[in-house]
């Protein structure tokens, strides 16, 4: 079981997958980014009842766009970040140093990091939500409840009925 659940990406690329979904029924909070499944969620159970982040899918081309002007976003906390990893707090930086650059570049496709001061405050609303567990049982009851729509019975009949083109067949019971 979890009680949160992180579903991140670029929104507009369609990288949330329907996990989430199950997530949620199962009475988990989620945080993340307007994209793929979140959407969907977002519409069932109300982004208030979500830790949402980061632009939304009519902001990313212009953020892509400024992204080009060096360390537009590279804030000073993700500058800490960025120094504590090249500095090899985490092992080897080979591997990190290629992305650190680009990203402190302006090649940023996944705005990262223009959504990082967004995902923090997200993360900060979620600690700060988890100490009130009133609320955080409230937001979770809320999901479970409001999130019939992704049970796969459901989705399947849907599918059966929309997608495939087939019809339902009875299951003999042993009784037959």
């Amino acid at each position: 079981a979890a009680e949160l659940s992180q579903h991140i990406s670029t929104a507009g690329m369609e990288a949330s997958g329907t996990s989430n979904m199950k997530f949620v029924m199962n009475g988990c909070l989620i945080i993340g980014t307007m994209d793929g499944a979140n959407v969907e969620i977002a519409e069932e159970i109300g982004e208030e009842n979500m830790f949402i982040f980061g632009a939304r899918i009519h902001e990313v081309n212009d953020l892509r766009s400024q992204l080009s002007e060096k360390n537009k976003f590279v804030g000073r906390r993700l500058s800490r970040v960025f120094d504590a990893i090249n500095s090899g707090t985490f092992g080897d930086t080979s591997m990190a140093h290629h992305i650190i650059g680009d990203l402190e570049e302006g090649r940023d496709h996944y705005i990262v990091t223009s959504d990082f001061n967004s995902y923090c405050e997200a993360q900060e609303k979620v600690d700060e939500t988890y100490l009130n567990q009133k609320l955080w049982n409230k937001m979770s009851v809320i999901g479970v409840a409001k999130s019939a729509k992704f049970s796969s019975d459901r989705t399947i009949s849907q599918y059966c009925e929309q997608i495939w083109g087939v019809e339902r067949v009875a299951i003999p019971t042993p009784s037959d």
